[in-house]
């Protein structure tokens, strides 16, 4: 195979004086792609299948979009086939009920084929090199998992010092050099790693929104090196409703418990509340002393509640339940529009 998916090999025909021949990898060279869209009564799926579409890297790779309709009925299946016909997509609609995102991201590992599994949220938007930053990325430094930033777009009338602090944007957080865990919004894993360990999310994590960092967690705890790709922009609106404090403490406090369960497994989780304590102080301090400037206040308030959620856990609180109770019924799937699986 080529070094690079954008190289090619040229031959010069010297003895016979023939112009340069160029060489390029067969269909079956091409690394295969399953990206993966777990949807839920939004009409901006079809933005991110149109933006996944117009990939610069489309031609580069053999790409297919698996659909995890988490609705109680096929609610999205029409509009994904109008777009998939529209944009010329080979796409995988999976009926997976129901309000449990859990639900939808397992029946997206389920179907999948590809080498390679991509996830991206149903309201993000990636850049037009987004993948080929992803692929460039795991090739470069042989990842098992490659994380990209996702950039917020504030709607208008949002308050300022949210968008000068631009607290919705996500980008991994590293811990003495390395990455410890993940999220689900923009994120390229290594299929095989999963397919050997039968790795799955969490269902009963489905309706507090930690399924994610629990799941990649785990991933890691099994070896996994995971890679950040800081060119594999996509870019995501924030609803009107969250564009507040109280919701972003309400996240960061979710986050603190899915952190505080992470600590639970290992010795002496106990011994781990004084400090988070210490931290909530230090945080509550901060916010008091930095009361007049804005952005600064709230962002250690934030910060405070993510340590106020590891002590909720760690003292044996039930993680915060965001969305309504899961009713899993079975998947049901249909191919659009009509090719071959990967193998």
């Amino acid at each position: 195979m080529a070094d690079s998916f954008e190289s090619v090999r040229t031959r010069i025909e010297l003895e016979f004086g023939g112009s340069p021949q160029v060489w390029a990898p067969s269909l079956a060279e091409l690394p295969t792609i399953d990206i993966c869209i777990c949807t839920y009564h939004r009409q901006s799926v079809v933005d991110a299948l149109r933006a996944v579409a117009a990939q610069s890297f489309r031609d580069q790779v053999q790409m297919r979009v698996v659909v995890a309709d988490n609705a109680p009925y096929r609610e999205a299946q029409n509009r994904v086939l109008r777009a998939a016909a529209e944009l010329g997509l080979e796409v995988v609609y999976v009926h997976a009920p129901a309000n449990n995102i859990s639900i939808a991201r397992n029946a997206c590992l389920d179907h999948a084929r590809a080498d390679w599994i991509v996830f991206l949220d149903d309201d993000e938007v990636p850049s037009k090199n987004w993948l080929k930053a992803l692929i460039e990325e795991s090739r470069r430094s042989h990842w098992d998992v490659i994380l990209g930033p996702v950039k917020a777009v504030y709607p208008e009338a949002s308050p300022a010092w949210l968008v000068a602090g631009d607290f919705h944007s996500t980008r991994p957080v590293w811990v003495r050099g390395r990455i410890e865990t993940g999220y689900t919004g923009n994120v390229m894993i290594r299929r095989a790693l999963i397919a050997d360990s039968g790795l799955r999310f969490r269902s009963e994590l489905g309706c507090s929104g930690g399924e994610d960092l629990d799941f990649f967690y785990r991933l890691r705890t099994q070896g996994a090196k995971i890679g950040f790709a800081s060119d594999a922009l996509a870019y995501e609106t924030v609803p009107r409703d969250r564009a507040n404090l109280a919701w972003l403490m309400k996240r960061s406090f979710r986050a603190g418990q899915s952190h505080g369960t992470h600590l639970m497994k290992r010795r002496g989780p106990l011994k781990h509340i004084p400090l988070a304590a210490l931290k909530v102080g230090v945080c509550c301090f901060a916010a008091l002393f930095l009361f007049p400037a804005t952005r600064r206040r709230n962002r250690f308030l934030v910060r405070g509640a993510l340590h106020c959620g590891v002590i909720a856990r760690l003292a044996g609180y039930a993680e915060i339940k965001l969305y309504s109770v899961a009713s899993a019924g079975r998947t049901e799937t249909l191919l659009l529009p009509g090719k071959e699986d990967h193998t």
